[in-house]
């Protein structure tokens, strides 16, 4: 595939941007029309209704029913919250995919997390969390760079501030200010990193107004937090350096979600826009200047019934080829991102949940054009679609194509296990297979066909405190890596990691 059939350039643009302009009146439509829970004062809802997440904390170890932890212990004061987690990691990776690499490797992983709550009067709340990731095992043939290693570092530290009935009886408000970090949606464009061994944070304001209906409203604009060091010796010795925002950075979004579209009660909607907005300054960058709306529509998993997701993303702007010095020139910049999928889950012995996908982000049909089409997205997370990050990294969000097939099974209320199996195309051959290996072929010689992906993984809740997971992804390769200047042409690769997580 050399250019996308949607990419028909100005025409497609203000097509799209109609579009999402359409849709999001009509979400905030259904804001305004749908009534709150409860009836007409929302007395009701305002008992049962949650506050909202800024994101979900799923680090992977404690369990449900947690004996001890430190909230537990009897040692604390009421108005402090204490959490820490440990996860140590192995991985592996038996071949080289990189761009003149060859050979094989490996890293021990570790990361711990700390969380602090203090808890004071009028509805105000301090978080802070501390991030200590580092690597052992790894040596300058290596993958090494800031999303394995980041020691020693203030991850999150705000302000928050909680009310209710705000403009609204039966409404939830949180507000935070502060370094942070965040999810949004399902992560595909601003993600807390689950499995990378680091993860994104944020310097600025956040805002969700969440009504009684579950109807929600969020705003943020923050300075993204570069990770520092970014020198390969100092990382390689998990030297601790204070991380840096750069007031050249801006990011900013908006984000309208409600979980009862008019057509089903079941089913949910999403709109959005973000904007990136950069120049180079302390740090060298690719002068961003990128708008991103995008819509998904989902219906959540139940057993017994048919479940799907569509998520498309449009972004447009200007940006550069990269972040060098001396590149001063801009490119018009156009490209756009789709993911669909249907699952259905059984009501049958290990739950088992079977899900067909597809998904395509552009990439760039012509380097000599003056435009960029390659999708970026921005600070999401990639492993639930493409498989594992850190030492292999094979597929990312970013000119690709292709299908995929899932299947989840939960044998015990405490095992779960998945095997993924993807294949993958280059959407524009001329463009870069991105992620670890940095392979290109400008001339789109090489062909299109990246190959595929068996992924299969495990995870096992040993204690309520105690967290193990492990999995492997073999890749098999395409015509691209045959061809192609610059590969090591090792064959297929097999990446391998077991992980034990201590939470209390």
């Amino acid at each position: 595939m050399e250019q996308s059939p949607f990419n028909t350039e100005g025409q497609q643009l203000r097509g799209s941007m109609n579009g999402f302009k359409i849709t999001l009146c009509w979400l905030a439509a259904v804001f305004a029309l749908t009534p709150v829970a409860g009836g007409a004062d929302g007395a009701s809802s305002a008992k049962t209704v949650a506050y909202p997440k800024p994101y979900v904390y799923k680090e992977r170890g404690l369990g449900r029913n947690a004996e001890f932890t430190l909230n537990k212990s009897g040692v604390l004061p009421g108005w402090l919250s204490l959490a820490v987690q440990q996860r140590t990691r192995y991985e592996t990776l038996d071949r080289a995919f990189r761009s003149g690499s060859t050979g094989s490797d490996q890293v021990l992983a570790l990361r711990t997390l700390a969380q602090a709550t203090l808890h004071l009067p009028q509805h105000f709340k301090v978080q802070l969390e501390l991030q200590d990731s580092r690597a052992y095992w790894n040596d300058t043939g290596s993958v090494v760079n800031n999303t394995i290693v980041n020691a020693a570092e203030l991850l999150e530290t705000n302000l928050q501030w909680r009310a209710e009935d705000l403009f609204q009886n039966g409404s939830r408000t949180l507000l935070r200010a502060g370094r942070m970090t965040m999810d949004f949606g399902k992560r595909r464009l601003v993600a807390r990193n689950r499995y990378r061994n680091t993860k994104n944070a944020f310097t600025g304001i956040d805002g969700i107004w969440q009504a009684g209906n579950g109807n929600q409203i969020r705003a943020m604009a923050a300075l993204p937090v570069n990770r520092l060091p970014t020198n390969t010796t100092q990382l390689l010795d998990n030297e601790a350096e204070l991380d840096e925002e750069s007031p050249d950075t801006v990011f900013w979004g908006v984000f309208l979600s409600t979980p009862h579209l008019p057509w089903s009660g079941r089913d949910r909607g999403e709109v959005y826009l973000f904007g990136l907005h950069e120049e180079d300054g302390d740090f060298a960058t690719r002068n961003r200047r990128l708008y991103t709306p995008g819509l998904r529509l989902y219906r959540p998993r139940k057993t017994s019934h048919f479940d799907y997701e569509w998520e498309t993303v449009f972004q447009f702007g200007t940006s550069r080829s990269s972040a060098g010095i001396g590149n001063t020139r801009d490119l018009d910049h156009f490209a756009h991102f789709h993911h669909v999928e249907a699952g259905y889950s059984f009501a049958a012995a290990w739950s088992p949940r079977l899900v067909l996908a597809y998904d395509y982000a552009s990439g760039d049909s012509n380097p000599n054009d003056n435009k960029n089409g390659t999708f970026n997205s921005l600070f999401g997370a990639n492993v639930f679609d493409y498989g594992p990050t850190t030492i292999h990294r094979a597929f990312v969000r970013s000119n690709i194509t292709g299908p995929a097939v899932k299947l989840h099974v939960q044998p015990h209320s405490k095992i779960k296990a998945a095997l993924h199996y993807r294949a993958f195309w280059l959407a524009s051959s001329t463009d870069t297979w991105t992620g670890n290996s940095g392979l290109r072929d400008t001339t789109g010689q090489s062909g299109s066909f990246l190959g595929q992906l068996i992924y299969l993984s495990g995870a096992w809740q040993v204690t309520p405190n105690v967290w193990l997971e492990a999995g492997t992804a073999h890749r098999i390769d395409g015509e691209f890596q045959d061809n192609v200047a610059g590969s090591p042409r090792q064959g297929n690769s097999t990446y391998s990691y077991i992980a034990a997580t201590l939470s209390f």
